[in-house]
């Protein structure tokens, strides 16, 4: 197979596009599309990325709108046929608005927008998306958000827990699941969840903005290289 091809999804508002195009193509060498809201046919690609941003100006609820565009019925389709769909932040929250992944996202606790480097335990490195990890390695990313609260109800949490679909949780530098190191207030400090084919990853930290040691951390980057290596070895030619 030759490069994987991956499509960056772009809503009115999107603001993290050009990052996430950057990492996949110029960073990581796979080739990467911008994919404009409108666009019905994402056969095309291997994998998906919903990035960061404001879509549709985060009215009535974040993703709230952006789940209604005609490329989400894509989205959701080739997630059906086993193909990779990442949602940073904002992205993150377009899937739980359109069901692709349980619970919902909150305001923060403290009712500010946050923008800082948070650490996060990886939790989970059995999925498409983490398995160039080790399990409870804790890593340096970004967050940068206002409604990034996790919640879920607690029969939907005891899934989540049971069936290891949270990958990611707020620690402190040591791994530690302690007070003071939940920026947000999310339940069982959850940054991060698959769903239960372990196809779809959502989470709201940043990994495009953290892909380069240049950036100070480059702790995102294998993310994305886990994506490509998975497709390359299980996806077909398209």
């Amino acid at each position: 197979m030759g490069k994987i091809k991956f499509a960056v999804v772009v809503f009115p508002g999107t603001n993290c596009d050009m990052d996430c195009h950057y990492v996949v193509k110029e960073v990581l060498g796979e080739d990467a599309d911008y994919v404009w809201h409108t666009q019905e046919d994402l056969s095309p690609y291997h994998c998906i990325i919903l990035p960061g941003g404001f879509s549709y100006g985060d009215y009535l609820r974040t993703g709230a709108i952006a789940k209604l565009s005609p490329v989400m019925e894509s989205v959701r389709k080739e997630a059906e046929k086993g193909k990779l769909v990442i949602g940073i932040c904002n992205g993150f929250q377009i899937l739980v608005e359109a069901g692709l992944l349980p619970g919902a996202l909150l305001k923060n606790t403290k009712l500010r927008f946050l923008c800082k480097f948070v650490y996060l335990r990886l939790d989970n490195n059995d999925t498409p998306f983490t398995h160039l990890y080790k399990k409870g390695e804790v890593l340096r990313m970004p967050i940068a958000h206002f409604e990034g609260r996790y919640f879920a109800p607690p029969e939907v949490l005891d899934t989540l827990e049971r069936n290891g679909q949270v990958v990611l949780r707020y620690s402190s530098s040591e791994g530690e699941l302690v007070e003071g190191v939940n920026p947000n207030g999310s339940l069982n400090f959850i940054a991060g969840i698959v769903n239960e084919k372990r196809n779809v990853f959502g989470l709201m930290p940043h990994p495009e903005r953290c892909s380069e040691k240049i950036l100070s951390s480059d702790d995102g980057y294998r993310i994305f290289k886990s994506m490509a290596e998975w497709a390359r070895t299980h996806l077909k030619e398209l």
